[in-house]
């Protein structure tokens, strides 16, 4: 058992760092690996060294159908069971599992808690490019022998189904914009948010057409107009008017976005929680976690502010 753990985490940290392994005593013994050591070798390696550790490591991961590495479930149901002390099983997983496999688990799982986590469900879809998601949804089809969208029209009606299944949708990225639809648009929500009740907004199809299906960036200059026309902030109205499901864990939550979102778009994660929040992104994990899973959380979001 020890042995074996040991192997799984020799391929973790020896594709970018092999002289550094060599002098660094990961195996300890009785006590298995050495934890910091690893986490701070796999913070340093970026999605190419990830991709090079997953086909480096067939007998961690297997090349799937779909052209994706896949973690084996023996590994991965292993390495939770001997890291049960370790608080950050779940970021090392992430961390070097493909990025379409990983969002796959995390659409089942949004789906699978009781109660249902649909923030996480449309977190997904509304974070990740098209070309991203559309890999996720390849991987799910792998993995479970069905598409994203038989397991959610199943498990989710009303507004969330009609929310993701919009959002999932192959949609335009770029900053091409159309300065006329822009005021259209705005001065839609405008009305919409007039007329209707609080808790009727997330009811209204072209309220949800408009956030659903725009680009980031046509999406961006819809809130500039809006609070250019209407000298308030689109996103806080929306905040109140919008149903939030309070069920999903603290803990779960940061670890997942930092460690989905380090290579990505990180910077601008921390620069809008500076402006929320009024404090620094960084300062706050650390007040907030413990040990290794802290120094690991704050060391991925520094990497990706460095970006």
């Amino acid at each position: 058992m020890i042995s074996l753990s040991f192997t799984v985490f020799k391929y973790t940290v020896t594709i970018i760092h092999a002289e550094k392994l060599r002098d660094s005593s990961l195996y300890n013994g009785p006590h298995g690996v050495e934890e910091k050591s690893m986490l701070e070798i796999l913070v340093k390696c970026n999605p190419a060294d990830l991709t090079t550790f997953r086909k480096k490591s067939p007998d961690i991961f297997s090349d799937d159908e779909c052209c994706f590495e896949k973690w084996d479930p023996f590994h991965m149901k292993f390495l939770q069971i001997e890291f049960l002390r370790f608080q950050v099983p779940r970021a090392v997983i992430q961390r070097t599992m493909h990025p379409w496999e990983r969002d796959a688990l995390l659409v089942r799982k949004s789906l699978e808690e009781k109660p249902p986590l649909y923030n996480l469900l449309i977190e997904l879809a509304c974070t990740r490019t098209s070309d991203e998601f559309l890999g996720a949804r390849k991987a799910f089809q792998c993995l479970y022998s069905e598409s994203v969208e038989e397991f959610v029209a199943v498990r989710v009606d009303g507004f969330q189904r009609r929310a993701f299944g919009s959002t999932c949708k192959y949609g335009y990225q770029g900053k091409r914009i159309d300065e006329a639809v822009i005021k259209l648009e705005c001065h839609k929500l405008g009305r919409a948010i007039k007329t209707n009740q609080k808790n009727e907004i997330e009811n209204d199809d072209e309220v949800l057409r408009i956030l659903t299906t725009r680009s980031k960036h046509h999406l961006q200059t819809i809130h500039k107009c809006y609070k250019e026309a209407y000298d308030s902030n689109l996103e806080e109205i929306l905040d109140k008017a919008m149903i939030v499901c309070p069920s999903e864990q603290e803990k779960e939550a940061l670890t997942r976005v930092i460690v989905t979102r380090t290579d990505a778009d990180m910077k601008d994660i921390a620069a809008e929680f500076h402006r929320k929040y009024g404090a620094p992104l960084i300062e706050r994990i650390e007040a907030a976690a413990l040990g290794n899973y802290r120094d690991f959380l704050v060391a991925l979001v520094k990497r990706g502010m460095a970006n």
